[in-house]
């Protein structure tokens, strides 16, 4: 696990909803512990938490239609 948090974004290539459309749809922090925390853009934007990274990939995932894509580098064990 890391010691510091990493930043990812979901990357919506089919809306399979029609709710958030396609593109960058949430900007995303895998916190330390494990938990993850997503803030969805757009015109009525929020805040989720999860427990843990999986969790919120098989709730927006939509069968693959939308990524996670890590904004940064992944962190060195020292």
């Amino acid at each position: 696990m890391p010691d510091l948090p990493r930043l990812f974004h979901l990357q919506r290539d089919h809306d399979v909803t029609g709710a958030s459309g396609t593109g960058r749809v949430a900007d995303g922090v895998l916190w330390p512990d494990g938990a993850v925390t997503l803030r969805w853009r757009g015109p009525r934007a929020s805040t989720v938490n999860w427990d843990r990274i999986e969790d919120a990939e098989a709730v927006h995932g939509h069968g693959g239609h939308t990524r996670i894509v890590w904004d940064d580098p992944q962190p060195t064990t020292t």
